[in-house]
């Protein structure tokens, strides 16, 4: 089948090899869409048409980034069978929040630096 220029499937051809040269570097490069653009020859903003124009490649783009999710949770898991404190610290920070482990900010604030600091100002002036 040949196609003429302006038909809608015209370069699609082309255009499928570059998407799937995408999908194998973005993989590589552990999902990281600079490498992957510099790597293959597009720029970001194509990366991100296609993303959004193509519920195929978003599809396989997302599929990649939950393959690195699991990889990342796997690693994770065996750092801390490992003992390995940071991991443990992460996980109960992230997953134990309902056991207590949470970090929170103490906001009571009963003095105004800005108030004592004029009382300081003005207290000591010089006639």
């Amino acid at each position: 089948m040949t196609y003429k220029k302006g038909d809608k499937h015209a370069g699609n051809k082309p255009r499928t090899k570059k998407k799937s040269a995408v999908l194998t570097s973005y993989e590589k490069s552990f999902g990281n869409i600079s490498v992957t653009c510099k790597t293959v020859g597009i720029s970001r903003e194509t990366f991100y048409r296609w993303l959004k124009e193509d519920p195929k490649f978003k599809a396989k783009i997302e599929e990649v980034d939950e393959s690195n999710i699991d990889f990342a949770e796997t690693t994770l898991l065996k750092n801390i069978r490992e003992g390995k404190e940071t991991s443990l610290i992460f996980y109960l920070k992230t997953k134990g929040k309902k056991r207590g482990y949470i970090e929170t900010v103490d906001s009571n604030v009963t003095v105004n630096p800005f108030l004592e600091l004029m009382k300081f100002a003005t207290s000591n002036d010089i006639d």
